[in-house]
């Protein structure tokens, strides 16, 4: 017999959450699971939404958002067995949070168009970030609550811009470009240094001038309007793509990718490229 409400209720995957997690007759991994142990599982479901959106497909979104839904259901309720917050909790907060920051839809201020309230929410924001940090009895820092957990190219974007709020920016993506050069100079000096030399002190200082490097682009994308993120996922695909049709076309010549010369990755790589492009010449010589 059925138990819970009809689908599509909420309730009913609270209370199937619920029964997850019970210690009488609940399911033992989802009983063994904590805070730390699903957060992995949240960031990898919110990866999946984006991926099924990138590639339209929307009957998949609508499933990667029932797993991501999943997964806040699944942190409430642990709280809510310690005597934390609950769904309900959940709802609230965010709801009237959204009512806070939008005084001009539900209270008597007006906004000019989507800039003026990009402006007017980051203030909102800025202003609970001062709240928060008085009733922690510290100083408040424009880089508060950008969280530690993000992955590192959106963090750095994210660190970039709240600095540039302060005025702490270039002015011009030439000076971007130019300490972009900056750093590739100091990181090959340190590989440099690295060859005569090779103490553990050496690989961290390699280390943090590439990730020098990999700030400062960041930040070149930030100037060019570019979502350094999204930037390399679609790298990435581009590169399996191309990739996985040079894979296939040794593999239809009866040869083997190990054995491949550099010089021959290369004429496949190019005739992978040309493919793309439609190019009718992109055949194996």
């Amino acid at each position: 017999m059925n138990v819970f409400p009809e689908a599509g209720d909420i309730r009913r995957l609270l209370d199937i959450m619920a029964k997850l997690r019970d210690p009488d007759g609940g399911c033992p991994w989802d009983l063994e699971q904590s805070f730390e142990t699903i957060a992995p599982y949240t960031i990898e479901e919110a990866y999946e939404v984006v991926d099924a959106i990138e590639n339209g497909d929307m009957r998949r979104l609508r499933d990667e958002l029932g797993d991501l839904l999943l997964q806040v259901v699944f942190h409430a309720q642990m709280s809510r067995e310690t005597g934390g917050f609950d769904f309900d909790g959940v709802v609230a907060g965010v709801s009237d949070k959204m009512i806070r920051r939008h005084p001009h839809v539900f209270g008597g201020d007006d906004v000019a168009d989507a800039e003026t309230q990009t402006l007017a929410w980051e203030t909102h924001k800025a202003r609970e970030r001062e709240t928060r940090a008085s009733a922690e009895g510290r100083r408040a820092s424009v880089l508060d609550d950008v969280a530690r957990g993000l992955p590192a190219l959106l963090r750095a974007q994210k660190l970039q811009k709240r600095a540039a709020r302060v005025g702490f920016d270039w002015t011009t993506t030439d000076d971007v470009i130019a300490k972009i050069e900056e750093e590739l100079v100091e990181l090959r000096q340190a590989v440099s240094e690295k060859r005569e030399n090779e103490e553990l002190r050496d690989k961290e200082a390699i280390s943090a001038e590439f990730g020098d490097l990999l700030f400062s682009t960041v930040n070149h994308a930030r100037h060019l309007g570019v979502d350094p993120e999204s930037a390399l996922r679609h790298a990435n695909t581009k590169f399996e793509r191309r990739f996985r049709q040079v894979e296939t076309e040794v593999a239809l010549s009866g040869r083997d990718l190990e054995r491949l010369s550099l010089a021959e990755y290369d004429e496949a790589w190019e005739r992978a490229k040309k493919r793309e492009r439609g190019d009718s010449t992109a055949t194996e010589e």
